[in-house]
């Protein structure tokens, strides 16, 4: 597996033969307002992107967690090809029609793809009325043949969903969306330092990825400051903070890097 943080929360991913674009927002610096209510009122995203759109375009599908604009913005629904194989929550599959996407493949619970694995998780985009506002969103896991299993959180904050999703499914590598994004009130929507440790103190044998980072006006967590949070709890060799356009691969059924 070779998992490729692109932006926010875009991945480029290599798994069981299959390459995943998840969460596509191709968009330009400065071509989206900035989310209203927040603390900051930079335009989004606020950097570009580092690789070229035709190579993500390469895919052979999307994963999508939800369709909030910087997960799915307008310049991907307009570039992506609309046969391209599209999974998604339940909820977003009438939108995607609508888009003119013609392969798209809710998933319930769970959906095989010839030998990758797919099973819907849930989550809590925030707390309270924030949290109900920001409507349903997804995680996913990726179960293949010589491949390590996968975890793909979501945005969502350390909840007991997120909980019962480490327990069950035992991953060797998770992917969180971080930068405590937020409003002007309520809590962050999406994972914060704490809710980060949280997740590496309940699967002691996998590795954590952060992404979600500085890319948004809303998400005031910076890599550095996570960086030295979890430095400082020792958890450094298990907590990877990359970089746009890093590239990290783990070994066949291990969580090795």
């Amino acid at each position: 597996m070779e998992i490729q943080l692109i932006r926010n929360a875009t991945h480029y991913i290599e798994y069981g033969g299959k390459k995943l674009l998840i969460d596509p927002m191709l968009s330009p610096a400065g071509a989206m307002p900035p989310i209203a209510n927040t603390p900051n009122s930079f335009p989004n995203p606020t950097v570009n992107l580092k690789v070229p759109v035709t190579y993500l375009l390469q895919a052979d599908a999307v994963l999508l967690t939800h369709t909030h604009p910087d997960h799915f913005d307008a310049i991907a629904a307009t570039l992506l090809p609309k046969d391209i194989v599209f999974f998604c929550q339940p909820e977003d599959a009438g939108k995607l029609r609508e888009q003119g996407f013609r392969d798209v493949r809710p998933i319930e619970t769970g959906i095989v793809w010839d030998s990758v694995s797919i099973v819907r998780t849930s989550g809590q985009h925030g707390t309270g009325e924030i949290g109900k506002r920001m409507g349903p969103v997804s995680g996913f896991v990726l179960n293949a043949p010589g491949e390590p299993v996968f975890y793909i959180a979501g945005d969502t904050i350390w909840c007991p969903e997120v909980e019962q999703a480490l327990a069950q499914h035992k991953p060797d590598v998770v992917l969180l969306f971080g930068g405590s994004a937020q409003f002007l009130q309520g809590g962050p929507i999406t994972m914060n330092e704490e809710d980060v440790a949280m997740v590496a103190s309940a699967v002691p044998d996998a590795q954590v990825i952060v992404a979600h980072m500085e890319a948004l006006n809303h998400c005031l967590l910076r890599r550095e400051d996570l960086r030295a949070y979890v430095a400082g709890l020792g958890l450094s060799e298990r907590v990877r903070v990359p970089e746009d356009g890093e590239s990290i691969r783990f070994h066949p059924s291990s969580s090795r890097v």
